[in-house]
């Protein structure tokens, strides 16, 4: 990445304001002797600013930098002395609260893998999971017991409960040193489909990562970002490297409520909010908020993981403002493109455009670029691309890009992700693609949120079944659902199948199970 790139947006997002000389010394030799990874980004945001609010959240209340940091020391002195350093690799079932990030600190000052696991799995989901990623450990919170039962007996656990206890036995230690290893953070595919897989984090090298996103998205040193994202997700782990990074104040609830967020928006006035979009879509079924109140210093609202319904973006700022961001990208590639305010103004449907240090690609299956307006598979790349999955599987590469598992195409500048690769089915002859007719339902006033799914058909090969959720008051029947499509689409689109739900299940992510909703018809 340009050095004049990286240094305009250092100074632009407040990042090189001047401090004490001692503290400025310290903050960069943290860096030089741990890198980028977490146990370096809070080595120098402690030493930088040791007194700033490092977290804030239901537990402790205010949490500084320099106490973040000698309770990740001390948390690390229980894990070594229960056993594990350097190459072991441990589980760590939590929501979002400063435990669970002294935690991840701690794990990567030792040198330790750590599997974030996701809390929205079943009992027999985890216990397959901690096989496959032969962890030897877990630590868990205490209202996970149900889950970490199925475990095996003779897997050690350490409940939130027993961690805490341990930590507040435990005198402080000595400052840490550099572990002989960099240790991973391992996140969980969101397993929509089948057994989820680990892929681990790279370990940034440089600024570069950090500039990718903030000179798109305009967080700035020593904000107060409020964390709704689950932080064993992509895109709240993200969000809180970034903020440490950034010495920011971080906001974090154990469980999302939108009512208590949109609180919390007041009370606090945080400049920027991380969550995922069917978040924001539960935010926007309060009643409005005329005053704006929740919105007097917000400047970021930066989401990820799934796809808005049409239109819904542009409703959302104009309650909120332009603040909204939304990061299209995997667990695999990171990042692949940022929409801005303005890109979406544009269309509200729009993935936007590949950050600065990101190259995206739209192939033919042959490997060659197709036409703009063309859908073709997206492939990209960057310098967090993940290496492979943690069982030796990996993705298609293409010239180093990987592919995304997306299908998409550019319009004027815009890229457009138009449904999964795999997500086309040929009905009694015909090429559909569910996320076409979803987008069309999607539309409709009286849907709330809806998928559309291919099930198996014994005369047409495949057929479409829609699952909907109807907004309240609203009327909706099958056969109204098939009209419109009809009116509006080839009869081929028309589902066959139209199931009317109270909710549709998601994962702890916000990602609809369309896996669950197919098992009706297997």
């Amino acid at each position: 990445m340009n050095p004049l790139t990286i240094g305009t947006t250092l100074a632009r997002r407040g990042m090189l304001t001047p401090g004490p000389p001692v503290q400025q010394v310290k903050q960069l030799t943290a860096l030089k002797s741990w890198g980028f990874g977490l146990a370096g980004e809070l080595r120098q945001a402690a030493n930088r600013s040791p007194k700033a609010v490092a977290v804030i959240d239901e537990t402790r209340g205010a949490t500084t930098y320099a106490e973040l940091l000698a309770g990740s020391e001390k948390v690390a002195a229980v894990i070594r002395d229960l056993g594990y350093g350097s190459g072991d690799r441990i589980g760590l079932l939590a929501r979002n609260h400063v435990l669970a990030i002294e935690t991840m600190m701690a794990a990567s000052a030792l040198g330790i893998d750590l599997v974030l696991g996701n809390t929205g799995l079943s009992g027999s989901q985890f216990r397959l999971v901690a096989e496959q990623q032969e962890i030897r450990a877990l630590i868990h919170d205490d209202d996970f017991a149900d889950v970490v039962a199925h475990l095996p007996e003779e897997l050690p656990k350490v409940s939130e409960s027993e961690l805490t206890r341990r930590v507040a036995a435990t005198a402080q230690p000595p400052a840490m040193s550099p572990p002989d290893r960099t240790g991973r953070t391992i996140i969980l595919t969101s397993g929509t489909t089948g057994t989820p897989k680990g892929a681990p984090r790279k370990t940034p090298g440089g600024f570069g990562p950090l500039i990718s996103i903030i000179e798109r998205i305009p967080l700035k040193a020593m904000d107060r970002i409020l964390i709704s994202a689950p932080i064993f997700h992509t895109w709240g782990y993200a969000a809180m490297q970034l903020s440490v990074a950034l010495r920011a104040t971080i906001i974090l609830q154990r469980k999302f409520d939108p009512e208590r967020a949109r609180q919390t928006l007041e009370d606090l006035q945080p400049e920027a909010m991380f969550a995922v979009p069917v978040m924001l879509q539960r935010m926007m079924e309060l009643p409005s908020d005329p005053g704006g109140k929740a919105r007097r210093n917000l400047r970021v609202v930066a989401t990820s993981g799934s796809a808005y319904p049409k239109g819904f973006t542009q409703r959302f700022m104009d309650e909120y403002g332009e603040v909204l961001y939304n990061l299209y990208g995997s667990t695999e590639a990171s990042w692949v493109c940022i929409a801005t305010p303005a890109d979406m103004r544009r269309n509200s449907e729009t993935a936007g455009t590949p950050p600065v240090g990101t190259v995206v690609k739209i192939l033919d299956d042959d490997g060659a670029e197709v036409r703009s307006g063309t859908i073709g598979r997206i492939f990209a790349g960057n310098e967090m691309v993940f290496d492979g999955y943690t069982n030796g599987m990996s993705k298609d590469f293409v010239d180093g890009l990987v592919a995304t598992g997306d299908v998409g195409h550019v319009e004027d500048g815009l890229y457009f992700v138009d449904g999964r690769d795999d997500d086309m089915i040929v009905s009694g002859g015909e090429n559909v693609y569910p996320s076409e007719v979803e987008s069309l339902l999607a539309e409709h006033p009286a849907v709330r949120e809806v998928v559309v799914v291919g099930i198996p058909d014994e005369r047409f090969g495949q057929r479409l079944a829609a699952f909907i959720a109807v907004n309240e008051g609203a009327e909706l029947d099958a056969e109204q659902v098939k009209e419109h499509v009809r009116e509006h689409r080839a009869r081929h689109c028309i589902p066959r199948e139209v199931v009317f739900l109270d909710e549709l299940p998601r994962n702890a992510t916000g990602k609809i199970l369309a896996r669950e909703l197919r098992k009706q018809f297997d």
